[in-house]
Parts: structure tokens; C-alpha cells; sequence
């Protein structure tokens, strides 16, 4: 399959857009969200609702701030600090490697909580489809994230050079900027979820082209051990 590139100026143009419709919602869900972090197993949940809402975001939606509350976000705490911790024990296993891999790591799987929130796969699927939906796309995921950071710094320092209003006027930009990089990332990810539900669809069909089981040629061996690690992996999401 073809890799498929990021758009980088869309993708900023869509931030902007999705970023100021959703400006005043975002900015009340912090608001809820810094209130409520010091609440022991609460702040689980309204970070894992933070993380749904940026995907709604991403594709458009007008997020309700309260949704950070939902009942359906504590249902996935076990799997969510079961992913965290893969995540930081790779990359810490990449960065004795020099640092470079371990970044190229974190970019390559910057989006698995997103899809173990949104495809309700396993943690370890979740890494796979992460690392393999950006593939080809590392570079232009750097280039977003240093491009937000970089004008970010320039909008800010300009307003706050304004005499008088600087300071206040600096405080907004910050929080607009904030914004639109909130809907950058839910962007990014609607590009790269689609570019998953294509492999996912692309896998389906080759393991099972006429739903009767592997494709000719499939080493059978690997559908099992696959089968057999997603079913511990439930187990524990489900003990959890």
C-alpha cells in the first residue's frame, strides 16, 4: 500500500479552524480538568476523556466540556496504564540506544492511546497500528510539532511586546495557540486513523480472504501466538 503523506498546510488550516470553533468548550474542559486533577482515580478518567475529546476535535465535532466526566472513560484505566507502561519502557529501552531512536520511537507511537481509545483494540495492536499507520509520515509529524512551537513563541512574544496590554494580551495567546495545537494533534490523528482503518482492512482480507481462515502462503504459527497474546492482554484489561 501505498504511504500516504501528511498534509501539512491542511492540516494547519483545519487546526485553526477546529481550534477556534471549539475554543470556548476546550478552554471551560481545562478549566474542569485542572479543578479535578488533584482527585485521586477522577483524574484517570478526565485524562482518558481529555484524550477522546481531542479525536472529536479532530474530526470536526463540538466537544462538550463535561464529557471529560463520562462514565464509559474509567472503563478503560486498566488497558490505558498498561499501554503507558509499554510506552515508557520502550522508549527508555530506544534512548540506550543514543536518543535519536528513542524519539523516532515516541513520534512513531505518539498516537496509540488515541487508537487503543478510539478502535477498542489491545495495547500491543494499538503500538503496531501507531508505528504503522506513521509510517513515512515521521518527518512531517516533527515538522508540525516544531512549526506549532516555533510560531507559538513568535505570536506570543509579539503580543507581549504590546506596551501596557502585553502581558495580558500574551496570556490569550497563549491560550488560542494552546488551542489550535490541541486541534492539530485531533487533526493529525483523523489523518492517521483512516490511514489504520485501511491496514486493519488490508490485514482482515489477507489473513482471511474468503472469511475460511490465513491466506495461502500465511504462517499459521503467527496467527496463533498473535491470537493467544491478545487474549492474555484482554485478560489483563479485564482484571484491571
Amino acid at each position: 500500500m501505498a504511504t500516504e503523506k501528511l498534509d501539512i498546510m491542511k492540516t494547519f488550516r483545519d487546526g485553526v479552524r477546529y481550534g477556534l470553533k471549539n475554543f470556548l468548550p476546550l478552554l471551560l474542559m481545562v478549566i474542569l480538568y485542572l479543578v479535578t486533577i488533584w482527585i485521586p482515580y477522577l483524574n484517570v478518567g478526565t485524562t482518558i476523556g481529555f484524550y477522546k475529546a481531542i479525536i472529536g476535535i479532530g474530526r470536526g465535532e463540538t466537544i462538550d466540556p463535561t464529557s471529560i466526566f463520562a462514565k464509559e472513560n474509567f472503563a478503560n484505566i486498566g488497558g490505558f496504564f498498561l499501554l503507558l507502561g509499554f510506552i515508557s519502557v520502550g522508549t527508555l529501552a530506544a534512548a540506550a540506544f543514543m536518543l535519536f531512536p528513542a524519539y523516532v520511537i515516541s513520534i512513531a507511537w505518539s498516537f496509540a492511546i488515541y487508537f487503543y481509545l478510539d478502535k477498542k483494540i489491545s495495547p500491543l495492536k494499538a503500538l503496531q497500528l501507531s508505528y504503522d499507520s506513521t509510517f513515512g509520515n515521521k518527518w512531517r509529524i516533527f515538522f508540525v510539532g516544531l512549526l506549532c512551537a516555533i510560531l507559538s513563541c513568535i505570536i506570543c512574544g509579539i503580543l507581549g511586546m504590546i506596551p501596557k496590554v502585553g502581558i495580558v494580551l500574551a496570556i490569550v495567546g497563549v491560550v488560542f495557540c494552546a488551542a489550535v495545537i490541541v486541534a492539530i494533534e485531533g487533526v493529525m490523528y483523523d489523518f492517521f486513523s483512516k490511514k489504520a482503518d485501511a491496514i486493519l482492512a488490508e490485514k482482515r482480507e489477507r489473513h482471511h480472504p474468503h472469511c475460511g481462515g490465513p491466506a495461502a502462503g500465511e504462517p499459521a504459527a503467527e496467527l496463533v501466538v498473535e491470537a493467544v497474546v491478545d487474549e492474555v492482554i484482554d485478560d489483563v484489561e479485564t482484571e484491571a
